[in-house]
């Protein structure tokens, strides 16, 4: 074979992808490879959420990997990297229909570690943002759609990587200035030793409160952030307002003990999620998603705690379902628990996939169209599809639910572990269900049937 047949122009039917500097042909791995198919289940049919189209329902949830650089004085501070691009890029070769990065900070005192992602820095030339841009070009050259979890962790701040902590024996470790952390300025709706997120026995940081102008100000914050994501060209954007992290600390009575406009009543305590989804709305596309993930319960009920202060439950939830529409929320993504050490709860089993079935049907029999989102513990493709199965405009399958007495519990799966354990579970899953999918171009020889 001679030099110039190396140079050959790819097949016409093979294209180049488009925003990467190097190539590697288009693609859409994940991809019903016959969309006109009946019988295809509705794990494998595309859901639309405002313009945006996702291929399948198989979302990969955000994952915290504590893998950016953690020093303030380096321009590439809470930056991802290459770690993120294949670890995130691979899923979406794989075939996920949704790619949602990591819990990324909008302020650098609302990261959980040192080394969680942020995005904070001004301006598309930041290292922030270059990071970012490079992650969800990979994802679009393969066909997949690319969402970003924005965060602040609030009280739940300033701790090391889980390994190091693992390595001294315990499930959480300070960060103190030494390990660039910033244990002064670990905030929260209320502040005080009282307030101290503590775990197995490990004790956090003890936050400050939150003056209300700095509330504002993180509100602020969130919609920077989101603005910089909308020219990164992410597809999605999610809140994350569960696992006791800041937004879940302003909405449960456990921790929020405020005395201003964002504490005391529902109407206040959600005032802060209210006024950050509002300010996100505004400065993102009309046909841009925007999900919002909850704890739908604090798993409190009949604890001392929740005696003295009340709780947030599912009743809470349900309340707090009415509101979303007026903010613009299109999808809710249902987990739960994480911000008291004495919830109690059975950590097996479909728990929080029922909190996502009730809800959904609260908001279908009030005639509202938000999406629901299940994720916990959805290991096996059967249970995946299970979940969603009927949650399309296909007439056939809406029969088959209802015959069966049953109705989708969601309209989507979160998977993170999993996706960890099993890159190819999009994949794998569509071969048990005997679904035909396109396969990556590269990897298309191992996948032939």
């Amino acid at each position: 074979m001679s030099t110039t047949d190396h140079a050959t122009a790819p097949s016409p039917a093979v294209v180049p992808a488009e925003g990467i500097p190097y190539y590697t042909p288009a693609a859409n791995p994940g991809a019903e490879a016959d969309p006109t198919e009946k019988e295809t289940p509705t794990l494998f049919r595309p859901l639309k959420i405002r313009d945006v189209t996702l291929k399948n329902r198989a979302i990969v949830a955000p994952m915290c990997m504590y893998s950016t650089n953690p020093d303030p004085a380096s321009p590439s501070i809470g930056a991802l990297t290459d770690f993120h691009v294949v670890h995130l890029g691979h899923l979406a070769l794989k075939g996920a229909g949704l790619v949602i990065i990591e819990a990324t900070s909008v302020q650098p005192n609302g990261r959980i570690s040192p080394n969680d992602s942020g995005l904070w820095q001004e301006g598309t030339a930041s290292e922030q943002f270059k990071g970012l841009k490079r992650v969800v070009d990979f994802v679009h050259s393969q066909g997949g759609k690319i969402g970003i979890q924005l965060a602040h962790a609030g009280r739940k701040a300033s701790v090391v990587a889980p390994w190091l902590a693992s390595a001294k024996g315990v499930r959480s470790l300070k960060a103190d200035e030494g390990a660039f952390g910033w244990p002064k300025n670990v905030v929260g709706p209320s502040g005080g030793e009282e307030n101290i997120w503590a775990e197995g026995g490990v004790s956090y940081w003890a936050p400050r409160e939150l003056s209300t102008e700095e509330v504002e100000e993180v509100v602020r914050a969130f919609a920077r952030s989101a603005e910089l994501a909308v020219k990164a060209g992410v597809d999605v954007i999610e809140i994350h307002g569960a696992h006791g992290y800041l937004v879940n600390q302003f909405l449960s009575p456990v921790t929020n003990r405020r005395t201003d406009k964002y504490g005391g009543s529902f109407e206040n305590r959600t005032r802060f999620l209210r006024e950050i989804a509002s300010s996100i709305r505004a400065v993102i596309p009309e046909g841009m998603p925007l999900f919002l993930r909850i704890s739908a319960s604090e798993w409190l009920e009949g604890q001392p705690i929740a005696a003295e202060r009340g709780s947030w439950d599912i009743n809470s939830s349900i309340e707090l379902l009415k509101i979303l529409p007026e903010l613009g929320v299109d999808f809710l993504d249902v987990s739960s628990g994480g911000n008291h050490k004495d919830q109690k709860f059975d950590p097996h089993g479909d728990y929080q996939v029922k909190l996502a079935a009730q809800l959904r049907k609260e908001i279908r029999a009030a005639g509202g169209k938000t999406l629901v989102g299940a994720v916990g513990l959805i290991t096996q493709a059967e249970a995946a599809s299970e979940i969603v199965q009927g949650a399309d405009n296909d007439e056939a399958h809406r029969a088959e639910t209802m015959l069966a007495g049953e109705e989708p519990r969601a309209d989507a799966v979160l998977m993170a572990r999993q996706f960890l354990r099993e890159p190819d579970w999009v994949m794998n899953a569509a071969k048990k269900l005997g679904v035909h999918l396109n396969p990556p171009v590269q990897f298309g020889r191992a996948y032939l049937r």
